[in-house]
């Protein structure tokens, strides 16, 4: 009772209200809600911590920025229920909403312009002239339909997967090391029926989340990248929960040697002895993948589902 008494009294405030109804849009840094909002950095400081200390929002640290998203669970499906009661044609929240968006363009403005100044393509997939429909369609198709409970997405690009699966997970988490593709992913999640998808900076190889936290998760192009695979598998075996799934998209072996300098790619794909050594190594199996068939330029991608291996499990137990 005193918790849900303590979050039925931060939210009870205009600015603490009006933050709530952003943050259920999306993930925003200090500055850009004071310049949404018209307020001053050390007000509005002051109503975000009542919020985070309230279990409403959760804070994450980004470089020199702090970023404010919805927390999960329960808390924000009080606030979804309150919100709920407000009156869209309210003056302030309608200008938030006008703010909100005007920021929300120019995140993908600045984002796209600097994709184009380096040369790189948001999509890799597209950049490789593989079929991504095609990859998606056979990801899709490997997994259950149900509930997939709480999914995290290391190396999660433009956000791509978690708008996706959104329909089938609970939340959705994706980390990437880069903050170029993080304000992608925010712009492209920015949308309430994908506000229990979030994203964070977060080094792949010491991932900072609990063990056993997450029942799917996912690493679609990202091992080819690593220069210690297995150090990946790892951290994504120990974030795994009880009976959950790891899913891996990633190139099919190739001679494309021009893409280490290219594309900065480590590894030219892995076949299907290599990826199972890999996932024996942290305690993970798994069937032979689906292959993808491949593009115009010979390319083939690979999918595999693991899961915990019988021994893991057992340990797991005691």
């Amino acid at each position: 009772m005193e918790t849900l008494v303590a979050a039925l009294a931060a939210a009870a405030e205009p600015t603490r209200l009006r933050l709530l109804a952003l943050a259920a849009r999306g993930a925003f840094c200090v500055n850009e809600l004071c310049e949404i909002t018209g307020q001053s950095q050390p007000g509005l400081s002051r109503h975000l911590r009542l919020l985070c200390e309230a279990g409403l929002l959760v804070r994450s640290r980004e470089g020199a920025h702090a970023w404010f998203a919805l927390a999960q669970g329960a808390p924000a499906s009080l606030v979804r229920d309150l919100l709920r009661h407000a009156d869209d044609r309210d003056p302030r929240l309608a200008a938030d909403r006008r703010g909100a968006a005007r920021i929300l363009a120019e995140r993908a403005r600045q984002a796209s312009e600097k994709f184009r100044r380096a040369g790189a393509d948001w999509d890799e997939m597209r950049a490789l002239d593989l079929s991504a429909e095609q990859v998606e369609q056979a990801l899709l198709a490997l997994l259950p339909e149900a509930s997939l409970g709480h999914a995290l997405d290391i190396g999660t690009g433009t956000g791509r997967l978690l708008e996706l699966l959104a329909p089938r997970i609970s939340t959705g988490l994706g980390i990437d090391a880069s903050p170029t593709m993080l304000a992608l992913a925010r712009v492209r999640l920015a949308q309430p029926e994908l506000a229990h998808c979030t994203v964070r900076q977060a080094d792949m190889y010491a991932l900072p989340l609990h063990d056993s936290a997450y029942d799917l998760v996912l690493l679609q192009m990202v091992l080819h990248y690593a220069e210690d695979p297995a150090q990946v598998l790892h951290e994504a075996r120990r974030v795994l929960a009880p009976g959950g799934r790891v899913a891996i998209v990633d190139l099919a072996p190739h001679t494309r040697t021009e893409f280490r300098e290219r594309f900065a790619h480590r590894a030219l794909g892995f076949d299907s002895d290599t990826m199972c050594r890999l996932l024996r190594q942290v305690g993970l199996a798994a069937p032979p993948p689906i292959s993808v068939g491949a593009g115009g330029n010979g390319l083939a991608v690979h999918i595999w589902r693991a899961t915990a291996t019988q021994s893991a499990l057992t340990e797991e137990t005691v």
